[in-house]
């Protein structure tokens, strides 16, 4: 015999009440609890066969993970060297990023070495051809698969065995157990476990295409990411060619690595040389630009700081930037007017990040103060100059991590002078490496 009863679940977290509240006590979301119907099956029922066994760690034969090379090195890199047989990717992005383009060029290459299924939720057959016709062409060895119950694919999977499947995506599949809609908390975990289980059981390795909120991340409950190996976030604007594919968690690889593409018209096009390609259509000769020197992950990037600052009769001055955290760059902005006697209290001041993308490092410090005392005394810096290092509230150049990689990258793209902060370093040979404690010491580049 089944009992049911009700319960609220808040949508954005999945914090779980008796009654209906208007505001959620967890994540302080408005209006976010939905009416779910739960089934309780009686004891008996639940009870199943004992099949799992307890073993020792030491007795397991193990080996290093075998890994599929895609031959699209920076997704092999965002992974941490390839595709981990039966491994639970979930992938994230705002509509149009690329996504299901990035998928479908994988799907293409997995196919040479085992069966792909694409399971979409979203699109037909017919309108899936249609971007494999224009992204990948060739054999398209592809099964395609359109539904949303995730029991009946079960049952597909079983008849043809995939070894490779793409959920597309998570928010569009149902579990029949659960009596809500689909996207909901209740049916994103449940969905979620069937293909957990699946991946794990059969060793069929399995991306999962999630919405994103408009707050930018996965739609749905947090318990998601908790489930799978792997979180990827594709990031960039759609009015731009650039897209950052991002780990922010992996299982078998280290987080926080990025790889670097450009979207094409005829998919997704890797970019292994970032530092060149985002550098490439700089002004050599306007002032208000820096380079800078930056990580992502583990890799070094060279980046272009753009300053924009223009004289204002308003009594509250203009602050804005892009691809840097507001906060900071105020922050910065006192700085550079408390210690070098820049009065910037009668203007604008803005601040960009050439090519779209966004730094959160501190090493990006010492560029920015450089731009902006390059816009406000009207003097360009030289096109062989870049910098690297965090700036602290007094003016002083602090350390910072991975400071040989930093150089050598700055060295590769042909600059001949870097700024860096006053550590302990090894002698470096075809670049002038300058150490310095504070930023007043940056006036010195632009005196004539």
């Amino acid at each position: 015999m089944k009992k049911e009863k009700t319960k609220f679940v808040c949508q954005q977290c999945g914090f779980e009440s008796a009654k209906w509240m208007g505001r959620c006590p967890n994540c302080d979301e408005w209006n976010s609890f939905v009416e779910e119907v739960e089934k309780e099956d009686d004891k008996k029922s639940q009870q199943g066969l004992l099949t799992s066994k307890v073993e020792l760690l030491k007795d397991v034969e193990a080996k290093d993970e075998d890994r599929i090379k895609t031959g699209i090195g920076e997704f092999d890199r965002v992974l941490g060297g390839g595709i981990v047989q039966g491994s639970l990717v979930l992938i994230g992005g705002e509509p149009g990023i690329g996504k299901s383009t990035m998928l479908l060029q994988v799907s293409d290459i997995m196919s040479n070495f085992t069966k792909v299924l694409y399971v979409s939720g979203e699109e037909s057959s017919r309108q899936i051809k249609l971007r494999a016709d224009r992204i990948i062409g060739g054999k398209q060895d592809i099964y395609f698969l359109a539904e949303t119950n995730i029991n009946n694919v079960e049952k597909h999977i079983e008849k043809i065995s995939p070894g490779f499947m793409i959920i597309d995506s998570i928010q569009t599949m149902y579990a029949e157990e659960s009596t809500t809609i689909p996207g909901s908390v209740s049916q994103v975990r449940q969905v979620t476990q069937h293909l957990m289980r699946l991946a794990k059981q059969n060793g069929i390795t399995t991306f999962i295409i999630g919405h994103v909120t408009k707050e930018g991340s996965i739609a749905g409950p947090r318990v998601l990411e908790h489930m799978v190996d792997t979180v990827l976030y594709f990031e960039g604007d759609r009015t731009q060619s650039f897209r950052i594919l991002r780990a922010y968690k992996n299982r078998f690889g280290s987080t926080n690595e990025i790889g670097v593409f450009e979207m094409e018209s005829q998919g997704l096009k890797e970019v292994k040389n970032p530092s060149e390609v985002l550098l490439s259509n700089r002004d050599l000769n306007a002032p208000g630009l820096a380079v800078i020197s930056s990580m992502e992950g583990t890799r070094p990037i060279l980046l272009e700081v753009q300053s924009l600052i223009c004289h204002t009769n308003f009594g509250l001055p203009r602050r804005m930037s892009t691809g840097i955290d507001y906060n900071k760059f105020v922050l910065l902005l006192a700085v550079v007017e408390k210690k070098c006697g820049i009065n910037l209290s009668q203007s604008d001041v803005y601040l960009n990040i050439a090519g779209g993308l966004k730094v959160q490092e501190p090493a990006a410090d010492l560029g920015i103060v450089s731009a902006v005392m390059s816009g406000y005394l009207n003097v360009p810096i030289s096109n062989d100059i870049c910098f690297s290092g965090e700036v602290g509230l007094t003016g002083e150049v602090r350390a910072v991590s991975n400071l040989e990689r930093r150089i050598s990258e700055a060295k590769k793209m042909g600059f001949k002078t870097i700024f860096v902060p006053y550590m302990k370093m090894e002698k470096t040979e075809g670049i002038n490496v300058i150490r310095i404690k504070n930023i007043i010491e940056l006036m010195d580049i632009f005196k004539n």
